[in-house]
């Protein structure tokens, strides 16, 4: 998984400290509004053009591994 930590981060004097894009006011959240809504990765850009394709698919790596954080995992079954 992408190392999406250097891309990200979570300042309380940045946008309120909601996490976003380093050296920007991008939250991650609008970015995956976007994608949730249909855009592609040259639409987000077209939009917000301090942006990078790096900065995009470590949104996407972020949100991977927060919902890995809030699944629960379920018990693997034992063998017979």
């Amino acid at each position: 998984m992408m190392e999406y930590q250097q891309y990200i981060v979570r300042d309380p004097k940045i946008v309120g400290g909601q996490p976003v894009i380093k050296g920007t006011r991008v939250p991650i959240r609008t970015i995956l509004a976007s994608l949730a809504e249909g855009a592609n990765v040259a639409e987000i850009l077209a939009d917000f053009p301090t942006l990078t394709e790096k900065d995009i698919w470590a949104v996407i790596a972020f949100a991977a591994a927060s919902a890995e954080e809030d699944l629960p995992v379920t018990a693997v079954p034992a063998l017979p």
